[in-house]
């Protein structure tokens, strides 16, 4: 039977994966202008988040948070301009309660992407643009750096940002060396202990 100091070891190492896991997947906030991250006339903001293909991931924003295509009623959250939005008298428009604020428009088409001016997208890598909106969660289509653009035919008008939150579940192949690894040193702290030991009674 394993020992009580081993299982201790095991336990301890159980432990430190968790906390590993629990920091691999913390939340990132990352800031997308309208304007400056534009997908015409601008450039994609960098996350800093590095995902290979396949991996899940997931992307919220708040849908009260909103940003502008232009002259009214150009106003949408991350999902695009594809409902009517009336001003709260509260959000960054600061148009009257109950001004129409935002309307449906016709979709725009721009690298193989056809989808509602206003949206929230994304791209890794090299990869192809695909809609994120208000919520996506799904696995990369790609290997490389996500970045997060504004869907939009041109960026002159565009004003306000969205703030972005994403969450990355580490790849099957990150846990298998943390496990091994910390397992590793679990079973070396063991042995130096019963060494120990064998010494003291000689």
């Amino acid at each position: 039977m394993i020992n009580l100091k081993f299982r201790r070891a095991l336990f301890a190492c159980a432990m430190v994966v968790g906390l590993a896991g629990v920091s691999a997947t913390s939340a990132q906030a990352v800031v997308v202008n309208a304007f400056t991250n534009s997908s015409s006339g601008g450039a994609g903001v960098s996350t800093g988040v590095l995902l290979t293909v396949g991996q899940i991931f997931t992307v919220d924003v708040n849908p009260n948070d909103l940003w502008n295509a232009g002259a009214l009623p150009r106003w949408s959250n991350a999902d695009g301009l594809k409902v009517k939005l009336f001003a709260t008298g509260a959000d960054e428009s600061l148009q009257p309660l109950g001004t129409l604020i935002g309307d449906i428009f016709p979709l725009w088409t721009q690298d193989g992407l056809t989808t509602a001016y206003g949206t929230l997208v994304g791209k890794i890598g090299a990869g192809n643009f695909f809609a994120i909106g208000t919520h996506f969660s799904g696995p990369a289509n790609a290997t490389g750096e996500l970045k997060f653009y504004y869907w939009d035919s041109n960026n002159w008008d565009n004003t306000q940002f969205v703030t972005a939150t994403i969450s990355a579940v580490p790849e099957p192949s990150t846990w298998a060396m943390m496990i091994l690894g910390f397992a590793g040193i679990g079973f070396l702290a063991y042995r130096r202990r019963n060494q120990a030991v064998a010494l003291r009674k000689a």
